[in-house]
């Protein structure tokens, strides 16, 4: 699979979950930082307004995590893992890694990682 047919597949997920997701930071002492942020597609990035304490730790590392929890009735949440960077108000995520990761709960039997990015 190529990285375009893989991001393609990515642009389904998020398409399919919404813009709710959550950004996972985590400033230079290691504390994670977790907010609720409204996400959309900026060619191939993602991209969310964010707050002095995201900013500021995405200038700082620049690594950045977005999770969009599983909806009711499915067995899968969307976890992307990225590079990100600070254009004003904005955050540009460049798409490094993405899983599907199955819920401890899901039931039924399932791999519990589904590979987005990089592609296999």
């Amino acid at each position: 699979m190529t990285l375009s047919v893989a991001l393609d597949d990515l642009r389904q997920h998020v398409e399919r979950l919404g813009p709710a997701a959550f950004a996972v930071t985590a400033g230079s002492e290691g504390r994670p930082h977790v907010v609720s942020v409204a996400v959309g597609w900026d060619g191939d990035q993602l991209v969310f307004e964010a707050g002095n304490t995201t900013r500021g730790n995405v200038e700082a590392g620049g690594a950045t995590t977005l999770l969009w929890p599983a909806p009711p009735g499915d067995a899968y949440s969307l976890i992307v893992d990225g590079e990100g960077r600070v254009g004003g108000a904005t955050v540009a995520l460049t798409p490094g890694r993405a899983v599907l990761h199955r819920l401890v709960d899901a039931p039924g039997d399932g791999p519990s990682c589904v590979k987005l990015l990089p592609p296999p």
